[in-house]
């Protein structure tokens, strides 16, 4: 009688660990995923080597940081959404327009410089088109973004960055 119970427990115990795993898989792979932040191109807000949670099933919207394939690299990309498709973008005098309006861009040091340009001028479109969008690092002097490669399709977008997690002293959610 001994015996049937221990086997009932181990039992109980593989369908627990079973579980756990599968529960795991599902969220690692459908819901959120970790990602590193590689280089310096999302200075001040993201550092090389910080560590961060990403959700895959975020809509994503305007100054959302969403991490994509790269277009250019096999890595991936950490950026700031600026334009989602149908926006027309244009920086002047050191000023973001999204759409023709003013965007806030308090995330960035007051010394930073963009550098004028055009949406047309730099893609060849007028607006972002269907199924892309227009990504920007924080760091603008030293960023390799759609300024550079074009725009990013949806579908390379693994997803939206939701937390930091280390290191632990810049430990937030959100961005």
């Amino acid at each position: 009688m001994s015996e049937n119970k221990t086997t009932r427990e181990i039992l109980s115990w593989i369908k627990a660990i079973g579980i756990a795993v599968i529960i795991a898989f599902v969220c690692r792979y459908f819901l959120f995923t970790p990602s590193t932040v590689h280089g310096e191109s999302m200075l001040p807000t993201y550092e090389n080597s910080d560590h961060v949670i990403v959700s895959k099933i975020s809509k994503i919207e305007h100054n959302d940081i969403v991490v994509f394939n790269a277009p250019d690299a096999d890595a991936h990309y950490i950026k700031r959404v600026i334009g989602l498709p149908g926006d027309t973008i244009e920086v002047k005098d050191n000023v973001l327009y999204v759409n023709g309006e003013v965007q806030d861009q308090s995330y960035l040091p007051e010394d930073m410089i963009t550098g004028d340009f055009k949406l047309k001028e730099l893609t060849g479109e007028q607006t972002v088109p269907e199924g892309k969008l227009f990504v920007m690092g924080d760091n603008r002097t030293n960023s390799k973004d759609s300024r550079i490669f074009g725009f990013v399709s949806k579908e390379e977008v693994i997803g939206e960055v939701k937390m930091t997690f280390y290191p632990f002293s810049d430990f937030h959610i959100g961005n």
